[in-house]
């Protein structure tokens, strides 16, 4: 017999409830974020670590993973499960619960690590609160296992959307990452949730592109093989991207917490003495990138260094995301392939800021197997639409290339050190027992 749905007034009062929750999260988290920081003189995090000493640069860091460290040790009391890995098994599966205690524990303790400067995306405390406002709808209207996962993965494009305010790349998340099919049954919900989450996060924080808008040159027909090779370039750059995160984790498994947290956040604060530009999840550089603003001196440096300070801050279990310190590593990797191409066949391509645009796409293609969210993703965090034929190019040969060199994206990394591997195939998700047995989940 089939499980009785939960009433339909349910499901849509249960998706103003994530889409409100999503929003208002994460207006509180950035909001707050500034205030620290105008508090020390400053209007961003690149700013506030540039106008301090060069003690307190190490210092203050430190300072946020020990108490994101100390938050961490409270959490860990939480038997629940925590993570984007944790939230996808919860939403595929259906055998476990989104906890709703530690996904704030998490997200207060990425709080702080960000607030002292880390080199941290706030992308995943995000989502998580997005699917934990799922899980309070589920509780608190009492939706069926199968209405609620519907739910939890509307909270997950909720989330996204309010970090990035990409409405349609939230979406594709969902479904290329989280479920890895497109039913109506999900997708229309999805649909829901992100347009009101969008809505609600525009009114208070504005609805322009994040990155603004960016208009660049017509692209040729014969200049599409150059970003194809953006794609080739950009995929084992997100592959040892990841592996460098999983090799760094491994080395500080050996230090308790909470000094695990503050010794990666003092080992990037000592980067920060060098290059203030590594500060926060790179939004600042990643922007003057996309305009053109940044010497390919400094460009280098920030591709060599921002996946160090980066692992550091999230491998040391600083509690935080890696999708926007991503973009910023493919970003300098296509700024600079552009700049070798302009020496070879001088100004008759595009831009830097162009070929910066599809590297960020394609490293997110790389690290996330999913092609078409960073594709949709760029044209939606730059406003030009027009660079959509480069950016699926570059996104698909990055994708296939980086799935050939390493089979796990960021995500489903997560999930195999806990045991759990998972393949997408035409027949939907499939759980992999061991090498000799699968069973479908979808």
């Amino acid at each position: 017999m089939s499980e009785e749905r939960a009433p339909r007034w349910r499901l849509a009062l249960a998706l103003v409830i994530v889409a409100a929750g999503a929003a208002g999260f994460a207006i509180v988290f950035r909001e707050t974020l500034s205030l620290v920081w105008s508090a020390l003189g400053a209007s961003d995090v690149v700013s506030m670590i540039d106008g301090l000493p060069l003690w307190a640069r190490v210092v203050l860091p430190a300072a946020g993973g020990l108490a994101a460290g100390l938050v961490a040790l409270a959490a860990a009391r939480v038997r629940e499960g925590a993570g984007v890995g944790f939230v996808m098994e919860a939403i595929v599966l259906g055998n476990t619960r989104v906890p709703l205690t530690r996904s704030l524990l998490n997200a207060l303790g990425s709080w702080l690590a960000i607030a002292g400067g880390s080199s941290l995306g706030r992308e995943g405390p995000l989502i998580q609160i997005g699917a934990a406002s799922g899980e309070a709808a589920r509780r608190g209207l009492r939706l069926d296992d199968a209405t609620a996962r519907i739910v939890l993965a509307a909270g997950v494009a909720a989330g996204f959307s309010a970090a990035y305010n990409a409405p349609i790349a939230s979406i594709l998340f969902v479904v290329e990452v989280v479920t890895g099919v497109a039913i109506l049954e999900a997708v229309v919900p999805v649909a829901i949730t992100t347009v009101l989450s969008t809505v609600f996060t525009r009114l208070v924080l504005g609805g322009d592109p994040i990155y603004g808008i960016q208009t660049f040159t017509s692209i040729s027909t014969y200049e599409l093989v150059a970003f194809a090779g953006v794609g080739l370039v950009v995929a084992p750059l997100g592959v040892g991207f990841l592996r460098l995160l999983s090799l760094v984790e491994r080395a500080f498994r050996k230090l308790p917490l909470p000094a695990r947290p503050a010794v990666g956040a003092a080992l990037g604060g000592g980067m920060l003495c060098a290059l203030p530009l590594l500060a926060g999840n790179g939004f600042e550089p990643l922007a003057l990138l996309l305009d053109g603003k940044l010497a390919v001196a400094m460009i280098a440096w920030l591709l060599l260094v921002k996946p160090l300070a980066t692992a550091a801050a999230v491998s040391s279990g600083n509690p935080g995301g890696v999708f926007t310190p991503t973009l910023l590593v493919g970003a300098c990797a296509g700024s600079l392939f552009a700049v070798g191409l302009h020496e070879v066949l001088g100004g008759s391509i595009s831009s830097p800021g162009a070929y910066a645009l599809v590297g960020l796409a394609a490293a997110l293609a790389a690290t996330t197997h999913a092609p078409l969210t960073a594709t949709v993703l760029a044209c939606e965090l730059s406003g030009d639409w027009a660079m959509v034929l480069p950016l699926l190019l570059a996104c698909a040969i990055a994708a296939g290339f980086a799935r050939k060199l390493y089979i796990d994206s960021v995500y489903t990394a997560e999930l195999t050190r806990r045991g759990l591997r998972w393949r997408l195939t035409l027949d939907g998700r499939r759980i992999i027992a061991d090498q000799r047995q699968a069973v479908d989940v979808v």
